[in-house]
């Protein structure tokens, strides 16, 4: 029969067993929360969704035309494209897909109001405070834009005028502008940091840029109007979206060509392209379609079609891969996708045309 002494330790022991258990939950819990940045192009703020429960917990003012919204690599911050040229008709195109561009010129110069070069720049959110702390000025009409692996510096896309520049973040200077192509939209820096793709929507070329000699060291062309790009972890495999034809476009990131294109469901207008966390499916946000495509990234075979809101644009993976989000720009809201049912489970207000999305962990 036990001593009351080891009965004692035992039930010590019982205790802590417990203890320890009910806290791993918690633990489980914390290590997953994350926060969704929303950028809304027409009301000049971000909405700032809680990740544990999809409220709206914050909206920031931050200028003109918040379009591209990136985080910093430590969470702490979020950067923001802004821009003063104001909105406009998107062009008719040819019979290619291209934009017909009048006067020489990009649609942009179409806009019955004069733009407000003054509000141009790179809105800088710092996330703990949620709230706008300053604007890094590089660059013309900023649409999109990537943050470099060491998070030092900017890659920006200034659409206007047909470069990409480098601010560095420190200094708010910018330190090289290179030549692009016309329209130039979607940046991404490759996972390894070596380069980034900037794509440009008119005549379909991509140009790769080489982060330690801000030289072009690539340049191919895929089907009209690619919109955004990303990459396998390893960095030898990218997707590049084709929005006029409905195409998706298997990149080659070490020689920088395409090796294969895949056709998405009809009526697809593909713009934002994510490789989930786990590196097993890409995800492709569809836009007037009000669709998601699910493709197998080894495979590449299109598994599955994810009915979400309107127009969806923006889109972004949980930090698990448990949830999907996209920005529905003509309804003001963010869809909220169950990835383990590839179902739409709830919908989300923002504010005024929701047009980008970064994840922020906690």
């Amino acid at each position: 029969m036990p001593t009351r002494r080891q009965v004692a330790r035992l039930c010590i022991a019982v205790s802590l067993t417990l203890t320890a258990w009910s806290v791993l939950p918690a633990v489980a819990q914390a290590s997953e929360n994350f926060q969704i940045f929303v950028s809304n192009e027409k009301s000049g703020d971000v909405t700032v969704i809680d990740g544990n429960d999809f409220k709206v917990v914050a909206t920031i003012p931050v200028g003109k035309r918040p379009r591209g919204i990136q985080s910093s690599p430590d969470g702490k911050t979020v950067y923001v494209a802004l821009s003063g040229t104001p909105i406009a008709q998107p062009p008719k195109l040819d019979a290619n897909g291209n934009p017909i561009f009048k006067r020489g010129k990009d649609d942009d110069d179409d806009a019955a109001v004069p733009s407000d070069k003054t509000a141009d720049g790179i809105g800088v959110i710092d996330v703990a405070e949620r709230k706008l702390t300053r604007i890094l000025h590089g660059g013309s009409d900023p649409e999109e834009f990537a943050v470099s692996k060491s998070g030092t510096e900017l890659y920006v896309s200034n659409e206007d005028v047909k470069t990409a520049s480098v601010i560095n973040i420190a200094s708010g200077k910018v330190t090289h502008v290179i030549p692009i192509g016309q329209e130039p939209e979607g940046v991404q820096t490759t996972p390894d940091g070596k380069s980034f793709y900037v794509t440009c929507e008119s005549g379909g070329d991509v140009f790769v840029v080489d982060t330690s000699s801000y030289k072009i060291v690539g340049h191919f062309t895929v089907p009209p109007r690619p919109r955004s790009v990303d990459f396998m972890m390893d960095s030898k495999v990218g997707f590049v979206p084709s929005e006029s034809v409905g195409l998706l476009n298997v990149i080659d990131a070490v020689h920088h060509t395409v090796v294969k294109t895949i056709t998405l469901p009809p009526n697809s207008r593909p713009v934002r392209v994510r490789v989930s966390p786990d590196g097993q499916k890409v995800y492709v946000s569809n836009g007037r379609a009000g669709t998601v495509s699910v493709i197998d990234s080894h495979t590449y075979a299109l598994l599955d079609s994810i009915k979400v809101g309107t127009r969806p644009w923006g889109l972004v993976i949980s930090p698990d891969g448990k949830y999907l989000f996209t920005a529905n720009g003509p309804s003001n809201d963010v869809s909220v996708v169950d990835l383990r049912t590839n179902k739409e489970i709830m919908r989300v207000q923002a504010g005024t045309s929701p047009w980008g999305l970064a994840i922020v962990s906690r």
